[in-house]
């Protein structure tokens, strides 16, 4: 299926979604977090998942993002909208490793300091254009989008030279405009249910 993300100037599309904060420990208990509940003036929605590589490297620079904004007014969410039910595939792919269950255990096992909420019914990923993962979404206060795309320009983290996400946070909180709307994300594909 092929998505387009939302434009710059558009308004966050609102979610309502379960998610675990990965406590230290694995468990089935979990909040419904909704995009009212994250008052910041910057929002960093990035659409991620367990199986992927990419995703899988970009997650402690993740957690740098939400630990170094904590204090200054940030706050970021990170969304699984992956199929992971195989009578859902029809013949697409499916990852059982996305399952709520085992969103729970990887957010537990690397204590990640954001929400991980699960989209199962992938309405939310659509809505928002989501093309793979991970794929960033950077919000001012007024929740218009500034920025969208990857994380930073280099998949690995090795050898890192532009932060895109960063920048466009810092933007966002000094009030000013930020130049580059977007960078093409990368990283696995969406994994969408049949149709």
């Amino acid at each position: 299926m092929q998505v387009d993300p939302i434009d710059i100037g558009e308004n966050a599309p609102k979610f309502e979604l379960p998610g675990v904060t990965g406590d230290g420990y694995a468990t089935l208990d979990f909040e419904t977090y909704s995009l009212d509940d994250f008052d910041a003036s910057a929002l960093v929605v990035v659409f991620t998942c367990n199986h992927c590589p990419t995703a899988i490297a970009y997650q402690d620079r993740i957690k740098a993002i939400q630990a170094d904004y904590d204090d200054a007014d940030a706050d970021v969410v990170a969304i699984n909208s992956n199929n992971a039910i195989e009578e859902h595939s029809n013949g697409n792919e499916f990852y059982p490793t996305d399952s709520f269950e085992h969103m729970n255990a990887r957010a537990a096992l690397e204590e990640f300091n954001f929400p991980y909420l699960r989209d199962e019914s992938q309405e939310i990923a659509k809505a928002y254009g989501a093309q793979c993962t991970p794929h960033a979404f950077v919000f001012d206060e007024n929740r218009q989008l500034v920025y969208e795309g990857a994380i930073d320009d280099d998949r690995e983290g090795e050898d890192v030279t532009e932060q895109y996400v960063r920048d466009a946070v810092d933007a966002v909180l000094a009030g000013d405009d930020y130049p580059i709307d977007t960078i093409s994300p990368m990283g696995c594909s969406t994994k969408w249910k049949a149709m």
